[in-house]
């Protein structure tokens, strides 16, 4: 629903440091320590084929991860519940 800033990724086969928050339905993504990714989707306003994404206003779900039709692997992934 919104995109991140491009250019932060290291060169293919080298590992990214990713942080992600969210809170209600704002969220956060830093990569490196740079802020690539900070809304709030309660605001998005333009959706893709003129319908409403059917996550927009959800507080709470899966958390989930994509490559978009890459190959990909994880490693040391935690999920923390902040208070």
């Amino acid at each position: 629903m919104v995109a991140a800033a491009r250019s932060y990724l290291r060169e293919t086969r080298l590992w990214n440091l990713q942080q992600v928050a969210v809170k209600g339905s704002a969220i956060k993504v830093e990569l490196y320590g740079n802020v690539i990714l900070d809304c709030d989707l309660q605001n998005v306003t333009t959706h893709l084929g003129d319908k409403p994404h059917p996550g927009n206003t959800r507080l709470k779900g899966n958390f989930g991860l994509a490559a978009h039709g890459a190959p990909a692997q994880y490693k040391n992934l935690e999920i923390k519940v902040l208070k």
